[in-house]
């Protein structure tokens, strides 16, 4: 499993191993798993996701933005000896020796991601060529999902992965003896979108039919995961 340690300048603040299957929540505030006292760290700042064999560096919106390797992303597939800087606290992903290490999956441009006005931020957006912000997809169309059951109004697919599942950091909620800590996730593709089963009982549905693995989802398909129904739309 992997290691994320959290430094400040050359102290070492902490460890935090990744277990299969787990996500790792990062901010200020005291319930994350990672918690970085700091002005400069959004309360709920950015999560780690562990994606098949991959794990998932994803930006909550946060005020000040992510850095890789001192570029500025607002998703990244981690690899061994990835830095990730938040605010002026550098978490480092690494391997244990002799660990098997999976094969990260391809890297799309992300999101735009606000970032911190200093002088610091500015050297490290002028390294990564950004210029303040990433390569924006405002014009093509963003995929919603419209409670039919078990919730009320919208959720807008805007983040490359999201999550469904009884865990309390999933992005969508779902309880039920059958439903997984992780039941699905929702990944945004160059191509358009695709929900996959990953645990539990009870799989997934799109239009009445069992989700083994993975599907693509069209125009208006209707999901259900336990008590909850969803239908997916796309909108400019």
């Amino acid at each position: 499993m992997p290691t994320i340690t959290l430094k400040f300048k050359n102290n070492t603040i902490g460890t935090y191993d990744l277990q299969s299957g787990q996500t790792l929540t990062i901010g200020r505030l005291d319930d994350n798993d990672i918690v970085i006292e700091n002005l400069a760290v959004s309360g709920r700042h950015a999560k780690i996701d562990t994606v098949g064999e991959g794990y998932l560096l994803t930006d909550l919106q946060s005020k000040n933005g992510c850095f890789v390797n001192e570029k500025l992303v607002a998703s990244h597939w981690l690899n061994h000896g990835d830095k990730v800087s938040i605010g002026k606290h550098i978490l480092k992903f690494t391997f244990k020796e002799g660990e098997v290490r999976p094969p990260a999956p391809s890297v799309d441009q992300r999101d735009q991601t606000m970032v911190m006005d200093t002088g610091h931020y500015r050297d490290m957006l002028s390294k990564s060529g950004a210029d303040g912000r990433l390569s924006s997809e405002s014009g093509k169309p963003v995929g919603v999902l419209s409670y039919l059951a078990g919730g009320e109004g919208e959720f807008e697919l805007a983040r490359k992965l999201v999550k469904i599942g009884k865990d309390p950091n999933s992005d969508i909620h779902v309880s039920g003896l059958t439903i997984g800590h992780t039941t699905a996730t929702i990944s945004k593709r160059p191509n358009g979108y695709v929900l996959s089963y990953v645990a539990g009982l009870s799989k997934p549905k799109v239009n009445g039919k069992a989700v083994k693995q993975s599907v693509a989802l069209n125009e208006f398909d209707v999901i259900e995961i336990g008590s909850l129904k969803l239908q997916f739309f796309t909108k400019e």
